[in-house]
């Protein structure tokens, strides 16, 4: 039986799609973000026992020369998450889809449908095919919020039982992608195309962050293709803030207004009608 390490579901969200939603977030990811707000869920463990020692409640050991969580005992203070050099964490649990499925149904009268993140999920796509043909089969909605690193063009099986995508663009410059992203962006905005095309994408995703990224080009470009394809995709444009970043993000702010609301006239003037700020 097929399993995945998964590192949190979230049982209620109403911000990864329609509705009220269940989250599943799994681990690993092939873009490395230096502003990523999650930057523990981007590596897998490699056991190097230091979140052992720093954790204060003893949740965490080495068995097997493996670190093993357990749950029971840990009180969430993230101790070993801040202590993990290698952006990663021991709070994650190897689960199978009926796993996966037994902890969403415990939510399902209350929930539209459930939403896979990560990490990047789509790392992970036999899992998301067979989850996802569960979750349908219970009348739930599925949808896939992805960095748009794996081509959905060569994804038909997992794109036919997905309702809808959350894409993130990140950059629009293939550089300053590869400066900040440390991974070619080509797969990234051909999806963008592709998933609009299709009429599968419910909303594109930026990051604004002053002083880092080129924001106006991505959101030109990017608010130009919305606008082309389909201009009734919602554009989410996001807030950088300094939470949960690493150090290495020193010093940046989160954009002021002003600033976003100059974004939002040039989407408004490429001709997008959903546009939201976060």
């Amino acid at each position: 039986m097929q399993k995945v390490l998964v590192n949190k579901i979230i049982p209620f969200s109403s911000v990864d799609g329609p509705g009220n939603r269940t989250g599943i977030f799994l681990q690993h990811c092939n873009f490395n973000c230096a502003y990523c707000h999650n930057p523990e869920t981007i590596n897998l463990c490699i056991n190097c026992g230091a979140c052992v020692k720093a954790c204060p409640v003893n949740a965490i050991s080495i068995i097997d020369a493996k670190v093993v969580w357990d749950k029971n005992k840990c009180v969430n203070c993230d101790t070993c998450i801040k202590t993990c050099t290698h952006c990663s964490s021991p709070k994650t649990t190897m689960m199978s889809v009926d796993e996966v499925m037994d902890e969403v149904e415990k939510y399902a009268p209350f929930i539209e449908g459930i939403t896979t993140s990560g990490g990047e999920c789509t790392l992970a796509e036999d899992f998301l095919i067979e989850l996802f043909k569960k979750a349908k089969a219970k009348g739930l909605t599925c949808f896939v919020d992805s960095n748009g690193s794996n081509l959905f063009s060569e994804m038909p099986e997992l794109l036919s039982v997905t309702d809808k995508v959350m894409l993130d663009v990140k950059a629009w410059s293939s550089d300053m992608h590869a400066k900040y992203i440390a991974k070619d962006n080509s797969t990234v905005l051909s999806n963008l195309r592709f998933l609009l095309e299709k009429d599968k994408m419910y909303e594109v995703r930026t990051v604004i962050v002053p002083g880092m990224l080129n924001n106006e080009e991505t959101v030109d470009n990017v608010s130009r293709v919305i606008a082309e394809i389909n201009p009734d995709v919602r554009y989410k444009i996001i807030k950088y803030r300094p939470m949960g970043v690493r150090n290495i993000m020193d010093g940046i702010k989160t954009p002021t207004n002003e600033y976003i609301g100059s974004l939002k006239d040039i989407c408004e003037k490429n001709g997008c009608r959903n546009i939201v700020i976060v």
